[in-house]
């Protein structure tokens, strides 16, 4: 099958190209071809998109440990441009985190379609209370290696990224031992001061979770850990673009400081997203609100707790209302999530011997088309 456009996105630049695809794979890019199977014209042809901060759509949500549930989201996230993601869980009772990763890893056993499940991202429930968020306050605990444990083993080892306030974690025993074990430990819904977070970073933790949101702000004399997400370029980043989390002008001082390599765009979705405007439904155990302009919050506290964000829209704010670059804008969303998450060798650009994760946007930032390892999903 060959592919092309005269805009795909190849090694950081704009080019007329066409992918050829055999078995799930790109086996070659080429130049543009006579009789292609598929001729975008000038339509953008980039890497399919990778969520790795995303609790739930649809009216369905990680925690909730129902296989259906599960496998109509994969199915349906293709349709903004998704290829993999990372199911994300919420703060709350070791019995609910249980059922919800042992659900993952049932359904990636048994199979499904759609966007390609990468692994868990566990978000708490070793939080810092104040800076808890839209988490349940009541179940959020210390760190502990042993429990952890048996959430691993319950996931079949599917957990790769942690979100914990690492200040809290007595003597970084359990930062050591995700690293050890070759997850990733992002620092986030954290009180961290500056020194606290260097300490987090120094004993391997190698991203922030949504920077900006759910940690110590930053101020001239006490940059917290926003100003430790700036002054650490090479630490990853997430950030939600949806333009409610984080202002355009925010979202440019973000990437500047990160440059191409090391930003991430996230949505933290919930499952309000793709219902009505006023939909109530439970996070956490706490009611969440969906706003007109997709926000969603808690009802009575009105905190933020979440978006409804198509990843698509997100590279659409990044590019023209935040004016981010091109490269930092796509990498945001392909190459870094994947480089952080090591599976670059497979996902994140399109080059020979990669996934055939392959993304159509037409001018409106609309997906066009979308294949998922060789199959065309939309």
């Amino acid at each position: 099958m060959i592919i092309q456009s005269t805009k795909v996105w190849v090694l950081d630049t704009w080019m007329a190209a066409a992918l050829k695809v055999e078995d799930g794979k790109i086996a070659a890019v080429l130049p543009m071809q006579e009789n292609p199977d598929y001729d975008f014209g000038d339509q953008r042809i980039i890497p399919g998109f990778m969520d790795i901060h995303c609790h739930g759509a649809y009216g369905w949500d990680t925690n909730d440990a129902t296989p259906e549930g599960l496998r109509t989201w994969t199915s349906r996230i293709v349709t903004e441009g998704v290829t993999s993601l990372f199911p994300t869980t919420i703060t709350q009772s070791e019995e609910v985190l249980t059922a919800a990763v042992k659900n993952v890893a049932n359904v990636v056993k048994e199979g499904y379609e759609g966007a390609e499940i990468m692994g868990i991202h566990f978000e708490g429930p070793y939080l810092d209370q104040t800076f808890k968020g839209a988490q349940p306050e009541q179940y959020c605990v210390m760190p502990d290696v042993e429990q952890f444990k048996r959430y691993l083993a319950a996931s079949d080892n599917l957990i790769k990224l942690v979100t914990m306030a690492t200040e809290h974690d007595k003597n970084y025993e359990l930062t050591h031992f995700l690293v050890d074990h070759g997850i990733v430990v992002s620092q986030g819904h954290s009180g961290a001061t500056y020194e606290q977070a260097v300490l987090g970073i120094a004993n391997g933790a190698m991203s922030m979770t949504h920077v900006y949101n759910g940690m110590s702000k930053f101020h001239h004399r006490e940059p917290g850990l926003v100003g430790t997400a700036f002054r650490f370029r090479e630490v990853y980043g997430e950030i939600i673009c949806d333009g409610n989390h984080v202002h355009p002008a925010a979202i440019n001082d973000f990437f500047r400081a990160k440059g191409p390599d090391h930003g991430i765009m996230v949505t933290d979705s919930l499952m309000v997203k793709s219902l009505p405007t006023g939909t109530i439904v439970k996070f956490g155990g706490n009611d969440i609100e969906l706003f007109p302009d997709g926000s969603a919050h808690l009802v009575g506290a009105g905190n933020l707790a979440g978006s409804t964000l198509n990843v698509n829209r997100g590279l659409q704010i990044m590019v023209e209302l935040a004016e981010v670059p091109w490269q930092s804008a796509i990498n945001a969303v392909t190459l870094n999530p994947a480089k952080m998450m090591g599976v670059d060798d497979r996902k994140g650009s399109l080059q020979a011997g990669k996934d055939a994760d392959i993304v159509v946007l037409n001018s409106d930032y609309d997906v066009v088309a979308c294949w998922c390892r060789g199959k065309k999903a939309v």
